[in-house]
C-alpha cells in the first residue's frame, strides 16, 4: 500500500539520507506526478518542480499547467515552466520521442542551473508492466524484461513499486487535485494500446497479477545479475586490450553462442541480429557505428572506439585510403543517425572509390556547403536542401554530411548522395555506405 512511510523507504534505497539531497520533480499534472509532489512536500525534502506545456491539447494543456503551478504556489515550491512554441518545430510523426527529448533536455538545463542532484519521475508499477510487454515484443533480452530501472544514472523512480490503483487511492484519500489526460484513452500509440486493451485483460486473469509480476521482476533482476557476471568473465577471457581502446578477439567471440555475442556487443550499442551477423562476416577495414562507439574490423580483432574520443569535434574519420579493399568496401552507419526522427533512415549508396579523395569522413554542415544531389539536375546548397526537407531544428543539429579529404560533400545522410561520385558502368572499386532500420 502506498503510504508516506513506504514511499520514504523506497527513497532510502537510492540514498541513505534522502533529506540531505536535492531533487527536480517532473510534474505533468496527472495523478502520478501530483502524488509524487505531494509526498515530497510532506516529507520536507528539498526539491523544485518542472512542467512542460506541449500545447497539444489546447485549454486542457493550460489546465494541466495551472494545477501544477497552483500546487507549487500554495506550498512555496520553485516552479519551472517550458511552453512549447513554433520555434520548437513539432514533427508530424514521432511526437512522443520528440516530446521526450525536449523535456529531458529542459530538465538537464534546470538541474545544471539550480545544482539539483537527482531528477525524479512518477513512473509506477503499471508502467513497468507496459514496458515489459513492449520489450517482450522486441526480443530485447533479459535486460529489457527487467523493465524500467528505479535508479538510472540519477534519474529516480520511487513509485515503481506502487500500482496505479494505489496511487489513485492515495490521491483521493489525501484530496490531491490532479488532471486526467483523456488522450491516453486513445489506442493510437503502442503503449496506449497495451495500456487500454492488453493490460486490463491480464489483470482480469488474477487478482494478484501485479503483485506476482513485481515478484517476477525481482527474480529476473537476480537472474540478470548472475548472467551478467558470466558474460563479464567471458568478455575478460576474449579481451586482447582495454587500455586506449577496447579490443576483443573476433574469432573467439564468434565461437560463443548467439546469446553471448548479443550480450557482449549490446554493451557497445550493437544489438540488431542482422548487424551482428554482418560484423562477423565483414572484412578488414569495415566499420560499424552505434550511438557511443565505432567498431572497426581489423583481421581477427574487433576494435571499439568510444565516441568520447570524437564527441567534442565536428568530424569523424570513417576510413583511410589504406583500408580500402580491392573490389568492394562496405561501411555500415546503422545507429549513427538513429536519433533523427521524422525521416526515412534507410539508405544504400554505392560510390566509385577511385573518384574519392581519402580519408572519408563524417562532419557537420559548414557555411557555403554545396553538393550535386542524385535525382536533381544541378547543384544545391546544403542549407537550401535542409529548408526544402522541412527539417526540425533538432534534426538539423544531428545530421552528418559525408565528405572526402578535400572536404567536398559526398552526401547528406540519410537523404541524398552526390551523383558525381556515384558508381557507374566503369566502376571497378565500389565503396558502399549504408544504413538499415
Amino acid at each position: 500500500m502506498l503510504e508516506k512511510s513506504a514511499f520514504k523507504k523506497q527513497l532510502e534505497n537510492f540514498t541513505e539520507f534522502p533529506e540531505n539531497q536535492t531533487y527536480l520533480l517532473a510534474v505533468s499534472g496527472g495523478s502520478d506526478s501530483m502524488v509524487l509532489a505531494f509526498l515530497f512536500q510532506g516529507l520536507g525534502l528539498k526539491f523544485q518542480v518542472a512542467h512542460i506545456n506541449y500545447k497539444l491539447r489546447g485549454r486542457e494543456s493550460d489546465s494541466d499547467q495551472k494545477v501544477v503551478e497552483d500546487f507549487c504556489s500554495e506550498h512555496d515550491i520553485r516552479f519551472h515552466l517550458y511552453e512549447v512554441s513554433e520555434k520548437d518545430s513539432k514533427p508530424e510523426h514521432s511526437i512522443q520521442l520528440w516530446a521526450r527529448e525536449l523535456r529531458y533536455e529542459f530538465f538537464k538545463q534546470i538541474q545544471e542551473k539550480e545544482n539539483l542532484e537527482f531528477l525524479v519521475t512518477a513512473h509506477h508499477l503499471n508502467d513497468q508492466l507496459e514496458t515489459f510487454i513492449i520489450n517482450l515484443s522486441k526480443a530485447s533480452g533479459i535486460k529489457g524484461l527487467r523493465g524500467i530501472p528505479a535508479n538510472d544514472n540519477k534519474i529516480l523512480r520511487p513509485l515503481l513499486h506502487f500500482s496505479k490503483d494505489e496511487i489513485y487511492d492515495f490521491a483521493n484519500k489525501n484530496q490531491i487535485e490532479y488532471r486526467e489526460d483523456l488522450s491516453n484513452k486513445k489506442s493510437d500509440y503502442l503503449r496506449n494500446k497495451i495500456r487500454n486493451e492488453v493490460v486490463p485483460k491480464l489483470l482480469e486473469t488474477n487478482d494478484h497479477f501485479l503483485e506476482n509480476f513485481k515478484k517476477s521482476l525481482s527474480y529476473l533482476n537476480q537472474t540478470k545479475d548472475f548472467v551478467q557476471q558470466q558474460i563479464e568473465e567471458i568478455e575478460n577471457r576474449i579481451t586482447i586490450s582495454s587500455t586506449e581502446n577496447k579490443i576483443l578477439d573476433k574469432e573467439k567471440l564468434n565461437l560463443e553462442s548467439d546469446f553471448v555475442k548479443f550480450e557482449i556487443l549490446k554493451k557497445y550499442g550493437f544489438d540488431k541480429e542482422e548487424e551482428i551477423k554482418k560484423i562477423f562476416k565483414s572484412e578488414t577495414g569495415s566499420s560499424f557505428y552505434s550511438k557511443d562507439f565505432q567498431l572497426i574490423i581489423n583481421r581477427s580483432e574487433l576494435i571499439f572506439i568510444s565516441s568520447n574520443q570524437w564527441i567534442n569535434t565536428n568530424e569523424i574519420i570513417l576510413i583511410e585510403k589504406s583500408d580500402i579493399s580491392e573490389n568492394q568496401t562496405i561501411i555500415n552507419l546503422e545507429n549513427t543517425i538513429a536519433t533523427i526522427e521524422g525521416i526515412n533512415k534507410t539508405f544504400n549508396w554505392d560510390f566509385d572509390a577511385e573518384k574519392i579523395t581519402f580519408p572519408l569522413k563524417l562532419r557537420r554542415k559548414e557555411e557555403g556547403d554545396v553538393f550535386y544531389p542524385s535525382g536533381f539536375s544541378g547543384k544545391k546548397k546544403v542549407s537550401k536542401f535542409f529548408k526544402d526537407e522541412k527539417l526540425s531544428i533538432l534534426a538539423k543539429q544531428k545530421i552528418w554530411l559525408l565528405a572526402d579529404g578535400n572536404n567536398t560533400v559526398l552526401g547528406i545522410i540519410p537523404f541524398r548522395q552526390d551523383k558525381r561520385y556515384a558508381k557507374d558502368e566503369k566502376t571497378k572499386n565500389i565503396l558502399t555506405i549504408f544504413n538499415e532500420k
